[in-house]
């Protein structure tokens, strides 16, 4: 090295350290400005904007921050919060024939929990065929067997929502014991353990119950404990449609509640109701059962939809002895006209000991029939029970009978049996979450061949516009979270319900002030507005209320997942 070389290596240096620093700004690729976001947490909401990489929340930056994305969406004057989580979904179906889920997706939803009762799987040889026959007006191939089989179906498939389920009770039980009004030996009770624990390992949130229906009906309460205690022993929950929610309402939560103490884990009751005008006092009595059972610390939640009409089957009239055996077995004893008589004499008794849906209606101008499978009974979709009975010239019980077997089906049917008291007052319980109880479809293909609930099309932007704003029930951090983090808490969503560093990027992009719905009962294949703009694993599925065509929906497993 020469002297010169020597004598400027110091000046070298000396500018090298001298030489600027350049910030560059993190880089995203997605960054969400100038919203009002609400981290689904019930806090305060922030003015902040949300950044993603890949499906993660990367931060939350002041705005102005200059930090720069591949997309940029400017949020001015929106509410910017944690996709919707549906606790009660009956897209188990729907889902498979339109992947989009748009009645759900257009009203923010990014997360559909199954397994009210019945999951789709595991399905043995016998279920299956049986499944299959009696499809309507959706169809399709079950490929698949197992629990864990059918969700990885709908992801392969391409679905636009994350889908979850718990296992269903009603199901364990039909695969292990057949439709029947038996009780399980022990060795058959372990049987149907070993099926929900299988169903933990491969991602159940626990176990769904719903004892209204047969077989499910069948089961006492130590077969239920048993199965709770199965998907307890991995961190599951068990929530149920109770054994009543009319003239046993409260004796039926005290089974539930039983149920979450003998486990020491969360419990649920689906669709939290007292129903039946004579029930409806019984509300405010559950209401203050839950929070005696929640100060004693057990974690016992509920779910709600906002409407005063349930929906279920015609058959849901029928005494429970007449459905023993699966549905062809019931067809075959309402053809005996001798077996016919007594289901008549049972139909109209008040005094019975099951759930007569019909009669706590009050009228049968009160049960509007949905969803036939004879295309000759299709015309009749959307008619009163009454009014069908009266231009037939029969009894509304024998109409009833009449129709399930002409239709050979369940027939999907509205019963108002709610007060708007009621909604209201368990709407406003800090525990309670939303549940559409529907299914998740659009106004067009074959999903026209059938009419539907309102809450399929309405549930939460009815709650957000109608009970959140215009009502003032809660203040909207409140009602968002009852939407994403409550759900997520109760039953060990990691990572879901949250907008923070971290969480998945399942995030909508609503306005508060014009969210609403639309559906109604006699035109209820109608979207809901106010939702701009819906991402699901940081992939965009709703863009300026129009689906992208996008399905980037995944499998969100329980606490027993064997991948963890």
């Amino acid at each position: 090295m020469s002297r010169l070389t020597i004598a400027l290596l110091p000046l070298a240096l000396a500018a090298c350290s001298a030489a600027p620093v350049i910030d560059t700004p993190a880089h995203y690729d997605l960054l969400i400005r100038n919203g009002v976001v609400y981290d689904g947490s019930g806090a305060p909401p922030q003015r902040v904007d949300v950044a993603v990489r890949g499906d993660r929340i990367a931060a939350l930056l002041p705005p102005g921050s200059g930090a720069l994305a591949d997309t940029t969406l400017d949020a001015r004057g929106r509410a910017v919060s944690p996709g919707f989580i549906n606790t009660l979904s009956w897209a188990t179906e729907s889902l498979i024939v339109d992947g989009r889920g748009m009645s759900d997706t257009r009203q923010g939803i990014t997360l559909e929990i199954f397994g009210e009762g019945w999951s789709m799987g595991p399905v043995n040889a016998r279920m299956k065929a049986d499944a299959l026959k009696q499809q309507g007006d959706l169809r399709y191939d079950m490929p698949w067997t197992s629990f864990g089989g059918y969700l990885e179906f709908l992801e392969q498939r391409g679905i636009t929502p994350n889908v979850a389920s718990f296992v269903g009770a009603t199901t364990v039980r039909i695969h292990e014991l057949g439709e029947d009004d038996v009780t399980p030996s022990p060795a058959q009770l372990a049987g149907m353990q070993d099926v929900v624990r299988e169903a933990m390992r491969e991602g159940a949130l626990g176990v769904g119950s719903s004892l209204i229906y047969p077989p499910a009906t069948f089961a006492d309460t130590a077969e239920l404990v048993a199965l709770a205690q199965a998907a307890a022993e991995s961190g599951g929950g068990y929530v149920s449609h109770m054994r009543s929610e009319a003239d046993r309402f409260l004796e039926a939560l005290d089974e539930t509640i039983a149920i979450a103490r003998a486990t020491g884990q969360r419990a649920g009751v689906y669709h939290l109701k007292a129903a039946g005008e004579k029930n409806w006092p019984k509300m405010a009595q559950a209401i203050a059962r839950i929070e005696a059972a929640r100060a004693e610390g057990l974690q016992v939640s509920a779910d709600m939809y906002a409407y005063t009409a349930g929906g279920t089957g015609l058959t849901a009239s029928l005494p429970p002895w007449v459905q023993a055996g699966g549905h062809d077995a019931m067809i075959a004893r309402l053809r005996d006209p001798a077996i016919r008589a007594r289901v008549l004499a049972d139909m109209r008794n008040p005094d019975v000991d099951w759930e007569n849906l019909r009669l706590l209606a009050g009228s049968d101008d009160r049960l509007l029939l949905l969803d036939f499978h004879n295309p000759a009974l299709k015309p009749l979709s959307g008619r009163s029970l009454a009014d069908i009975a009266r231009e037939r010239g029969t009894s509304p019980e024998d109409t009833a009978i009449d129709l399930i077997i002409e239709d050979d089906s369940r027939i999907g049917t509205a019963y108002f049996l709610m007060s708007e008291a009621n909604v209201e007052l368990g709407l406003k319980q800090p525990w309670v979450s939303l549940g559409s109880d529907a299914e998740s479809s659009a106004p067009e293909g074959v999903f026209l061949k059938s009419s539907t609930h309102p809450r399929a099309y309405g549930n939460v932007a009815r709650f957000l516009g109608h009970y959140v704003r215009d009502r003032g029930l809660m203040p909207l951090e409140e009602g968002i979270h009852r939407l994403t983090g409550l759900p997520a808490a109760n039953w060990k969503l990691d990572q879901r319900g949250c907008l923070q560093p971290g969480c998945y990027a399942d995030i909508v992009v609503f306005d508060p002030a014009i969210i609403i719905d639309h559906a109604t009962y006699d035109a209820p294949r109608q979207y809901a507005s106010g939702v701009g703009e819906v991402f699901v694993n940081g992939v965009q599925v709703l863009r300026d209320g129009e689906h992208t065509g996008a399905t980037p929906g995944r499998v969100v497993r329980g606490p027993g997942w064997v991948g963890r």
